[in-house]
């Protein structure tokens, strides 16, 4: 009984324990806050769901918007892209990229590559641009060249690419006669001559075949070297003074050999346009290698003292000019839809040579002195017109002003400033990419030019 007791007492001490553990726990917790704001009700969010479509809607439509704005730009872009491959087929720019060497491409190509040199990172070739449509959203190519167009002066308007050569082989032929009446004596009354007539017709035929190569360093910079080879004939018809003779004698000389060989520099200053004029400047040095007028044997058996013997031409006709010059120049061309204007303008100077003696037939060296041949400066223009994409044709003149000859530092007896004057017609006809045709055809219009100059060039890229 005791023992029960006990165990009660143990077993309702602990449940109070317990018990009391429990309530002090439960005091412990924080009751429920009042201010703990209750949750959204279903209407409030149903409304900001609608807010939020209505919202995206708008951003929607916005983008529609914008994506139709972009899509007119790109057709404007498309549109002006091919109205702008139009015009450049009209001014005959054609292929830019590999065809850019002086007279590779188009007649200098279809109007020459809008070529001639762009910043030394670009590259655009002298050529004509071929129409290759580029694709929506690319942005066009670098042009800075001038326009190609066919060639018809010797310094071309287009430049080589960067590390591209241009091997250029050309012949040329030229015929100049010209007629000479020397009246010795006085007259009595008009239409009667007292004295003597020297009467002489000379008539030039001239034959070059040159090979020019030139080098881009970068695409604003070339170098060139040509090589000529000249063949020379000439026929003299005279009816010598002091001799009485009836009729007339025939004096033939010919010659041929490696004619002056020159290198040139040129450089395109600027980066022209529509309407906007390219510039290339040049400087060309002029060798003496060939055989000049000293060197030649002169014919002085019958008439070369004080012009009583002898004819007093050359045995042997030259192949070079006998002097170093130095032409320093600039060319422009000007492309104006459907045209390209272009032209040079340069200033040739002959050194002088000093101790200069020639030799005479049967006669030894005769000492001449110091002789300086007049320098000459030059002007020409001309316009170029393509005719499709592979065929040009260009118009043009050149003109040359001629100084005086001194001898020892007094002007040669006879020596007078000269002009000469050239009408050119060229064309073009381009092959292929590399190699391209063309031709100059150029008439004397003063008296001191040569008749007709027939030039064939055929350059051809690598």
């Amino acid at each position: 009984m005791m023992e029960r007791t006990g165990w009660r007492y143990l077993c309702s001490a602990g449940g109070a324990g317990l018990a009391l553990l429990c309530g002090a726990a439960l005091a412990q917790e924080p009751a429920p806050s009042t201010a703990d704001p209750p949750y959204p009700s279903s209407a409030a969010i149903r409304q900001a769901m609608v807010e939020q479509g209505q919202r995206l809607e708008a951003m929607r439509q916005q983008l529609e918007a914008q994506s139709a704005q972009i899509e007119t730009l790109r057709k404007v872009l498309a549109a002006q892209q091919a109205r702008y491959q139009t015009l450049r087929r009209a001014v005959g720019m054609d292929t830019l990229a590999g065809q850019r060497a002086a007279g590779v491409g188009a007649p200098r190509s279809s109007a020459r590559n809008t070529a001639a040199i762009s910043a030394d990172d670009s590259e655009a070739a002298p050529g004509a641009v071929s129409a290759r449509t580029q694709a929506i959203g690319q942005a066009p190519a670098s042009n800075d060249k001038p326009p190609e167009v066919a060639p018809i002066f010797d310094q071309p308007g287009v430049l080589t690419p960067r590390r591209r050569w241009v091997l250029e082989p050309s012949y040329q032929f030229g015929y100049s006669s010209n007629d000479r009446v020397t009246l010795v004596g006085y007259t009595v009354i008009p239409a009667i001559l007292i004295g003597l007539i020297d009467v002489r017709q000379v008539r030039t035929t001239t034959q070059t075949a040159a090979l020019a190569m030139r080098y881009g360093l970068t695409n604003r910079l070339e170098l060139e070297l040509r090589v000529p080879y000249v063949h020379n004939h000439t026929d003299t018809v005279s009816r010598e003074i002091f001799t009485g003779a009836a009729q007339d004698n025939v004096f033939t000389a010919g010659g041929h050999g490696i004619g002056d060989v020159e290198a040139t520099a040129r450089y395109q200053f600027n980066d022209g346009g529509a309407d906007r004029a390219y510039y290339i400047g040049w400087l060309r040095f002029k060798s003496r290698t060939g055989r000049d007028p000293f060197e030649v044997v002169t014919d002085c058996v019958t008439r070369c003292v004080q012009n009583t013997t002898g004819t007093g031409l050359p045995l042997q006709t030259p192949t070079g000019s006998g002097f170093y010059s130095l032409q320093p120049g600039v060319t422009w061309l000007l492309p104006s839809d459907p045209v390209v204007f272009f032209g040079n303008l340069s200033y040739l100077h002959n050194f002088a040579r000093h101790n200069v003696s020639r030799t005479v037939l049967l006669g030894g060296k005769e000492a001449i002195g110091t002789i300086a041949v007049g320098d000459v400066v030059d002007a020409s223009i001309g316009v170029g017109l393509a005719l499709n994409e592979k065929a040009s044709i260009s118009f043009g003149y050149d003109q040359s002003f001629v100084g005086s000859t001194h001898q020892n530092g007094k002007t040669v007896a006879g020596s007078t400033r000269s002009v000469l004057g050239t009408l050119l017609l060229g064309g073009a006809y381009r092959l292929n990419d590399k190699r391209t045709v063309n031709f100059t055809l150029g008439v004397g219009v003063t008296r001191d030019t040569p008749d007709a100059t027939l030039t064939i060039r055929v350059p051809t890229t690598y």
